[in-house]
This record gives C-alpha cells, sequence and structure tokens, in this order.
C-alpha cells in the first residue's frame, strides 16, 4: 500500500477482516468487491463522511485513489 507517515497513523488503528467483500455505490448502484484492507478504508471514509470529519475523508480518499483506482471511480468519485 503507498502511504505515507501521517496516512499510516490513520489506519493504523483500522480492524480489518479476512476476506473481500462486494461493496454498492449508493448512489450510482454499481458495485465492485474490495480485497479486505479497503473494505476497512471504505468504511472509515464513509463514517468519517456521516460525523463531519471531512479532514480524515480527504485523507482516507487519498489512500483510497492511490491503491485500488477502479474502486475509487465505482464506489468514491
Amino acid at each position: 500500500m503507498q502511504i505515507t507517515e501521517e496516512e499510516k497513523k490513520l489506519i493504523d488503528g483500522l480492524q480489518v477482516g479476512t476476506e473481500s467483500e462486494v461493496v454498492k455505490n449508493p448512489y450510482s448502484g454499481d458495485s465492485i468487491e474490495l480485497c479486505p484492507e479497503a473494505v476497512a478504508l471504505y468504511d472509515l471514509v464513509k463514517g468519517a463522511e456521516m460525523l463531519g470529519d471531512y479532514r480524515t475523508v480527504e485523507a482516507g480518499l487519498g489512500i483510497f485513489g492511490r491503491n485500488w483506482p477502479d474502486a475509487y471511480m465505482v464506489l468514491l468519485d
């Protein structure tokens, strides 16, 4: 995964599962299978968005977009 030291601090506490999951974009209806790390980061981004923590949202989007660009386009663009 391509991350900076600051981004590493953000994701260090994430609980990462052991299986891939299919995640659906609630707006477009498109879906894509994500690896466990991507699922954890996606959940972080969406949770931060709900809480209004836009600094975390932006950091999470940057990490997600660099590491899973195809999934980013389907779910978060």
